[in-house]
């Protein structure tokens, strides 16, 4: 029997999942649905992604096996108020909702499994990292099977709750650090003389390629991958001298520490 996944909410996010379930879905194991909060945005919603898309939550609710909710956090609340009188036994409620604890969720509908995700904008150009971490009720399958619907899209880790906000820090706020190295980095060869996009070509290809030395390095560590590049003497040791006297790392780790706390507070 072909399982039902709903997302309450068609937004950004929502519709990199949903595309990316489509392009993996070629045997139809899944019925996509949607929904908005009126009718001519479920329209729009509907006919931009190909589904049916509800205006009304909760009818989403009754036809779906598996609930996303892709909602501001700021209204996941109101949403499970509104879904909690369908969420029969049988349905799993996944959360997307950046600082919502799955115990804040709990709190409404306890007797539902509840899978809660942190997903990153990257998933857009399915480069995604998700965090991954389940409630009270979830089962170890339920888990395995988020994290296989949300693979399509990138990379998945299985955390605990208590380490969320620190996924939240890396990777749910991290893309926009990882634009701001890449911006410094262009404008300072910009400065230098280099034309700005030149520059920004150059900074934004050795990030892509030094990521993917990373994910390839085997039982390397990435100190090494460093060392290779930045032999003594050379002109790259100049530079890496030059961040170790900076303090880079006491830099990074106050900008992850400062976020964590930030994303803690907002779940409070």
């Amino acid at each position: 029997m072909k399982k039902s996944i709903g997302f309450i909410g068609c937004g950004k996010m929502a519709s990199a999942i949903i595309k990316g379930i489509q392009g993996v879905n070629e045997s139809n194991n899944f019925i996509i649905l949607g929904s908005e909060v009126n009718v001519d945005i479920a329209k729009n919603a509907s006919d931009r992604l190909g589904i049916e898309v509800f205006a009304n939550n909760k009818e989403l609710a009754k036809s779906s096996d598996i609930i996303f909710i892709a909602t501001k956090p700021n209204y996941v609340t109101e949403v499970v108020e509104e879904i909690k009188d369908v969420l029969t036994e049988d349905k799993l409620v996944v959360s997307i909702a950046a600082g919502v604890s799955t115990a804040k969720i709990e709190n409404i509908i306890p007797e539902t499994r509840v899978v809660r995700v942190m997903p990153n904008t990257p998933a857009l150009v399915k480069l995604g990292m998700f965090g991954v971490c389940k409630g009270a009720k979830a089962s170890d399958e339920d888990l395995n099977l988020i994290v296989e619907l949300l693979s399509v899209l990138g990379k998945c880790i299985v955390v605990e709750e208590s380490q969320i906000d620190i996924v939240t820090a890396i990777s749910g706020s991290g893309p926009a650090f990882f634009y701001q190295v890449i911006e410094d980095i262009a404008r300072a060869g910009e400065k230098l003389g280099l034309d700005y996009e030149k520059s920004l070509i150059l900074a934004t290809q050795t990030a892509l390629g030094s990521a993917q030395m990373v994910f390839n390095r085997g039982e390397t560590s990435v100190q090494t991958l460093i060392d290779n590049v930045a032999t003594k003497g050379g002109c790259t040791f100049v530079g890496i001298t030059e961040m170790k006297e900076q303090h880079s790392d006491k830099l990074f780790y106050d900008v992850i520490d400062k976020t964590t706390q930030k994303a803690n507070a907002l779940g409070r």
